[in-house]
C-alpha cells in the first residue's frame, strides 16, 4: 500500500455540479460504498458518486458522514468547507470481513480437521453463510418482484437463477470438498505447529524450534543473450 492510497478527495465537481470522492485503496471504497455512495468505473479512472435524486441537505450530510468515516481508520481527507468535520465515528467490523477471517483460519490451518471445521461455517445446512446468501438472493428477487416496474419481473428471474444454478453448483462442490477433507484425519504435509523445543541433537545452539529451514527459492535463469549476426 502506498501513501497515495491513503488519500481521497471529496469535492463537488465544478462542471457536473455532483459531490464526488476521488483517490483511496479498496477499504475507503468499501467505507464509501457503505455510507450510501456508487463506484463509478471507468477504463482511464475509478471514482465515487452520490446517488442521484438527493436534495442539497442529504447530499451535505452523505459528504461529510463519508469523511468522518474515512478520517476515522486513518484516511486523510481533501475535502470542501462544506463538507469538513471533525466528529469521527465509531468503525465496527463488517460482516466481510468477519467472513474474510474464515480465509485466514483456512490459510493457518495445519490439518484436514482444522479446515473442514471453519468450510462448515460455509455448508452448514441450516445456518451456513452460503444458506444465508441464498435466502438474501430470493429476498431480493421477491422485493423487486413488488416494485411494479416492466423490467422488475425480470432481475427477479435472474437472482432466482443465481440461486438455484450458479450458487447451488458451489455449495454443492463446496460441501463435497469439505466432507472430504472430514474424512481424511491427516495433517497438512506443508504446515506444522512448531513446539518451540530444541532437541538435544540440535547443532545450532542458538535454534529456539525444530523447524526445519524454509526451502530454498530456485535460481533465477541467467538472462537470455541475443545471438549475434552470422557473418
Amino acid at each position: 500500500m502506498t501513501l497515495s492510497d491513503r488519500l481521497l478527495t471529496v469535492r463537488r465537481d465544478p462542471h457536473s455540479g455532483e459531490v464526488l470522492a476521488r483517490g483511496g485503496d479498496p477499504e475507503a471504497h468499501s467505507i464509501l460504498e457503505r455510507t450510501d455512495w456508487v463506484p463509478v468505473v471507468r477504463v482511464h479512472e475509478h471514482y465515487h458518486r452520490l446517488p442521484t435524486g438527493l436534495d442539497g441537505a442529504e447530499e451535505t450530510r452523505l459528504a461529510t458522514r463519508a469523511v468522518a468515516r474515512l478520517r476515522t481508520v486513518g484516511y486523510h481527507v481533501d475535502c470542501d468547507d462544506d463538507f469538513d468535520t471533525e466528529l469521527r465515528e465509531p468503525h465496527h467490523l463488517p460482516l466481510g470481513a468477519q467472513i474474510l477471517h474464515l480465509a485466514e483460519q483456512i490459510r493457518t490451518a495445519t490439518t484436514t480437521d482444522e479446515a473442514a471445521t471453519v468450510l462448515t461455517e460455509l455448508t452448514a445446512a441450516h445456518d451456513g453463510v452460503l444458506t444465508a446468501l441464498d435466502d438474501v438472493l430470493i429476498a431480493t428477487a421477491e422485493f423487486y418482484d413488488g416494485l411494479g416496474e416492466p423490467a422488475n419481473p425480470h432481475v427477479a428471474r435472474r437472482l432466482r437463477y443465481l440461486a438455484e444454478e450458479h450458487l447451488q453448483i458451489i455449495r454443492t462442490d463446496l460441501s463435497h470438498t469439505r466432507n472430504a477433507l472430514a474424512d481424511r484425519h491427516a495433517p497438512h504435509p506443508g504446515r506444522r505447529i512448531c513446539t518451540a523445543e530444541v532437541p538435544a541433537t540440535e547443532r545450532e545452539r542458538s535454534a529456539v524450534c525444530a523447524c526445519p529451514p524454509p526451502p530454498r527459492a530456485p535460481a533465477a535463469p541467467p538472462p537470455a543473450v541475443s545471438a549475434g549476426l552470422r557473418r
